[in-house]
Formats: structure tokens, C-alpha cells, sequence
């Protein structure tokens, strides 16, 4: 970290960490879990809401050499309690907010030996400054980085640990990853980051993580609101900025009136990326807020990332990017066999760097072809150039008298309609087809009546008959994480009857 006396982070709320102040207190946690018998490679549970205190646990965990373990504080008990169990970790750091939902999550976990609450002692969870006080804010010793060990969104199932080899890299130095970032986005000294994103998901933690690296300033906020968003950046002059699809959409349909309100003219890079975007969608954010916008492609594995701007999206439009890690191949499903330029296969790059899914080697196995090429489990293909678009998960495919059928391809169609909010296009059973497809839509509030008769005509003057739905439901709310993947395999569980058995 290069500043020692100005802001690190500022939470929209007004108060501020600096980092001076993030340095001892990060200091003072790591001696806290050494003199617990907690070790290098250890891991540490982070269960708390978008707080400064966030970042001395990330810190402390790192500069002790451990991998810190973000966990969705949205996810009941019994699923927080899997992630505590399952990543073995030996401390949870909590707030007071949480510490209930953390003392539940962790009774009778005998391996966890320190419990900390930022805000206030609860029940076995002492609080966090208090206990810091009795540790020294000096290193005992030569600090090797340590890491995080994020866990999967569990849209389809179990949440998978995803576990690298500590690099005995000294604490201190941008990681790879760090480095790429600040290089990929231009972030410095003077970059101002606006993370709106909750912090256990993996974009907030490596980008704020660059920012800080780099002297930065982070400003936090608890959660996502448009408007409150284009407040922030005119308050603190934001530079860099990261959302979701499902954000551009909200802060896109703003009034106008209030769009013109704030000045966003200190934005040099806004970043997308978790989840598709609409063409139409990330066009009208390019008309609105200039060649600003980037998009990357990654996971939480690290097993590569591609990269694109603007410029280059307007020539490729759809596309997300070409590697900036290793080359891509595009693999046949069933022969494995590797396929030519725009056919569509299993997405795998050449060089997947080093992960594992913890305690699941069939499924660590099943990310690596032969040759050691890894992938995410996502479909698409490549153009000419070498630029990737993609299909769809693997797993979201829709197999339709043989034919395969992609949901993005139609959840971009209807996402165009003025009416339409948010939408998920899943395959249901069907007695002769095997699957059909299905949308579940969310109207725009306030938005006039639309039938599902109109909504599929409206689709087939978009996609071919055979791909728009055959049928539509309305929904209030679809179930998506905050970070704006969708939970699709709750509906697909919801709508798994077939028809002549409901």
C-alpha cells in the first residue's frame, strides 16, 4: 500500500478509513490470529455487510498469509454453516448486524477458535476492537500475502470452494491479478473507485483490492440504488466504476430529467461484467455516457479472462472480448474434438492457471480437458479476429426436439420490450419435445398491461418461432443474487412438472 495518511475508503454514509489507520488495525488482526495457532494457508470467514471494517479482515487475513473466505450474508443458517464447514475456516470476523446469524451458522464447528464482531460483542463473538487492542500494530515477522477463497454462487447446487496455492509472495506487491487490472482499466493513485456491489462477491474484492494496492480511493456503498449511484459520482468525482446488467437497466430507465441532474463527467472507465448484457442495453450506455464502457469475462477461478472496450465492442457487438490471459479453444461437447471459427462449443483456455475446487475432485477434474485446457462451463464461440461471444451456460441449455436452444439469445430479445424489466428464459418438460421454452418475466412498475399472447408475438418478431416462448409467466420479483446472477435452477425446480402431469 503506497499512502499512509489519506482516505483508503470512504463509505457513503461519510465515514472513512485511511490508511494509516486500515495498517494497524490489519496488523494488529493478524498477530490477533497467529497467537491463536492459526497458520499461513489458514482460512478466515468474512460474514458482513459493504462495512470499512470489511477491509481490515480482508487485510488482516492476507498479511497473516491466510485466505480470507467472503460468505453471502443473504444465505439462510444451515447454507452459511456449509461454507464455514466445508472451507475449514478457523475464524469468523462478523458485525454486530450479523453476529446472531453467525453464532447460528457456527454452533458446534469445533475447528472455529476466534470469533469476532465489528460494532459490539454478541454471544461468543467478542468485539472486534476491543480485542484488536491487545495486539501490537508492528509485523512479527515477514508478512507473506495470503489470498481469498471464494465460493461459487451456487446457482446451480452446492456452493464449490475455489482454492490456488498461496504464492509466498510478500505482502505489500500487487498480485497478478492486481497487476493486470490496474493495467487493463488505467487505475492509479488517483483513481476513485464507486463499488456498489456487495463484498462477497468476486469483481468488488479484486477491484477494490487493485485500488488499494494502488493508493486509490475506494468509496463503499451498502448497496445499489440508481439514482444514489449518480449522486455518488458527482459527491466524490468518481473515475471508475463497476455494475451489472440488471443496473444498467435501472439507472437507464431513470427520468430523464433526473439523469440530466448529476454531473458524471469525471468518469473515465465503467466496468460490467457477472452476468449477459443486452446489445441494446449496453449500446444506449455507451450513447449515454460515451466510449466509456468496458466489459471483461471471468469467474471466480481465475481460469482466464478476455477484455474489450467500447470501440471494439461497436465493431463486435456481443462480443466480450479477446483473452488477455491465454488462447482460447472452443471444444465440441460430446467429441471433444476442437471446432472452427463461429461454431459454437464449450469455451476452455489454453493456460487455466492453478485452482481446485476444494474437496471435490470430480469436479476440479471435470473443469480440465486432456490437454489441461480449463474452463467455467460456458458455450459460445469465436469470430475472424478472435473476439468470444457468448451462448449460455452449459448447464442452461435448452434441448428441444434436438435442437439447441440458447436462453440469453431470447432473454435479450424480450428485454428490449418497454414494459419488460427483468426476464429468465429456462426449458420445461414436454411430452414430445422433450423441453420447451419457458419466460418468466418482471414487468416495469407502473408499466401498462401486457398479455402473454402479446408477449410472445412481440418475441417472434425477434427470434425464430422455434425459440420464443411457448409460454410466459409474470413474476414479481425473479430470484436473482444481489450481485445479478440468477438463481435460474430455482425456477427451473418450480416448473419441473411437465404439463400433463400438473
Amino acid at each position: 500500500m503506497q499512502r499512509q495518511t489519506t482516505a483508503a475508503i470512504l463509505s457513503d454514509s461519510g465515514r472513512a478509513l485511511s490508511y494509516a489507520e486500515l495498517d494497524r488495525r490489519s496488523v494488529r488482526l493478524a498477530n490477533l490470529l497467529l497467537s491463536h495457532g492459526l497458520v499461513a494457508g489458514d482460512r478466515v470467514a468474512i460474514l458482513m455487510g459493504n462495512a470499512l471494517d470489511w477491509y481490515v479482515a480482508m487485510w488482516g487475513a492476507r498479511r497473516a498469509g491466510m485466505f480470507f473466505v467472503p460468505i453471502n450474508w443473504h444465505l439462510k443458517p444451515a447454507e452459511i454453516r456449509y461454507v464455514v464447514d466445508n472451507s475449514d475456516s478457523r475464524a469468523i470476523i462478523t458485525s454486530a448486524q450479523l453476529a446472531e446469524l453467525a453464532e447460528a451458522s457456527s454452533a458446534g464447528l469445533d475447528q472455529v477458535v476466534v470469533r469476532l464482531s465489528a460494532g459490539g460483542s454478541v454471544g461468543r463473538f467478542a468485539d472486534l476492537d476491543t480485542a484488536l487492542a491487545d495486539y501490537p500494530a508492528e509485523p512479527a515477522g515477514r508478512e507473506m500475502d495470503g489470498g481469498s477463497m471464494l465460493y461459487s454462487s451456487g446457482t446451480t447446487g452446492h456452493p464449490k470452494g475455489i482454492l490456488r496455492r498461496l504464492t509466498d509472495g510478500a505482502f505489500g506487491a500487487p498480485n497478478e491479478l492486481e497487476r493486470m487490472l490496474a493495467e487493463t482499466y488505467s487505475i492509479t493513485a488517483d483513481s476513485i473507485y464507486l463499488s456498489p456491489a456487495p463484498m462477497y462477491h468476486a469483481s468488488p474484492v479484486g477491484f477494490t483490492g487493485t485500488v488499494l494496492r494502488q493508493g486509490g480511493t475506494v468509496v463503499l456503498m451498502p448497496s445499489f440504488d440508481a439514482e444514489a449511484v449518480l449522486a455518488a459520482i458527482e459527491k466524490y468525482r468518481i473515475t471508475h466504476a463497476q455494475f451489472v446488467p440488471t443496473h444498467f437497466i435501472r439507472m437507464l430507465r431513470l427520468p430523464d430529467a433526473v439523469k440530466a441532474r448529476y454531473d458524471l463527467s469525471s468518469l473515465k472507465v465503467v466496468i460490467h461484467a457477472a452476468a449477459p448484457c443486452a446489445p441494446d442495453v449496453k449500446r444506449a450506455m455507451i450513447e449515454w455516457l460515451g466510449p466509456i464502457i468496458y466489459e471483461y469475462y471471468a469467474g471466480s477461478e481465475g481460469c482466464g479472462l478476455t477484455a474489450i472496450n467500447s470501440a471494439e465492442w461497436l465493431e463486435h457487438p456481443g462480443s466480450v472480448g479477446r483473452s488477455r490471459t491465454s488462447p482460447i479453444h472452443i471444444v465440441d461437447l460430446e467429441t471433444g474434438e476442437e471446432l472452427p471459427v463461429g461454431e459454437v462449443g464449450g469455451i476452455y483456455f489454453e493456460s487455466p492457471g492453478t485452482f481446485s475446487y476444494h474437496k471435490d475432485a470430480a469436479k476440479s477434474a471435470s473443469a480440465l480437458t486432456p490437454q489441461g485446457w480449463g474452463t467455467l462451463g460456458d458455450v459460445g464461440h469465436l469470430d475472424a479476429d478472435g473476439y468470444l461471444y457468448l451462448s449460455d451456460r452449459r448447464s442452461d441449455l435448452i434441448l428441444s426436439g434436438g435442437v439447441n436452444i440458447y436462453p440469453q439469445e431470447i432473454e435479450n430479445a424480450l428485454s428490449t420490450h418497454p414494459s419488460v424489466a427483468d426476464v429468465a428464459v429456462i426449458g420445461v418438460p414436454n411430452a414430445e419435445f422433450g423441453q420447451e421454452v419457458k419466460a418468466v418475466v418482471e414487468l416495469l412498475p407502473g408499466a401498462p398491461p401486457l398479455s402473454e399472447a402479446e408477449l410472445i408475438a412481440f418475441a417472434r418478431t425477434h427470434l425464430a418461432h422455434f425459440k420464443a416462448p411457448r409460454s410466459i409467466d409474470f413474476s414479481d420479483a425473479l430470484p436473482r443474487l444481489p450481485n445479478g446472477k440468477l438463481l435460474r435452477r430455482r425456477l427451473v425446480e418450480q416448473y419441473s412438472t411437465p404439463k400433463d402431469q400438473a
